[in-house]
């Protein structure tokens, strides 16, 4: 049986995609792309992803970003955990 690796990220890495699933609100919103500012200032906005659950309770975010490294991602995912309104980072 053969084992096959997971696929090298080369850093810096261009439109490097995290989505988040959160509780829906203004202020989930917000705060996720102040987590996400924070970690990667130039954010690109434009990219925003956003949509709702089908009865409208979660939020699921998309962001864009310029991934630097491990430890910036890591720090992401992180941060991002802590809210609790956080269901869970991709």
């Amino acid at each position: 049986m053969t084992t096959q690796e997971p696929p090298k990220i080369e850093f810096p890495c261009a439109n490097y995609p995290i989505k988040v699933l959160g509780v829906a609100s203004d202020e989930y919103q917000a705060a996720v792309l102040d987590i996400i500012e924070k970690h990667a200032p130039d954010l690109d906005r434009s990219k925003i992803r956003v949509q709702d659950s089908r009865n409208g309770r979660f939020h699921s975010i998309t962001v864009f970003i310029v991934a630097t490294g491990v430890d910036q991602l890591q720090a992401i995912f992180e941060d991002l955990k802590k809210n609790p309104s956080t269901r869970m980072v991709i």
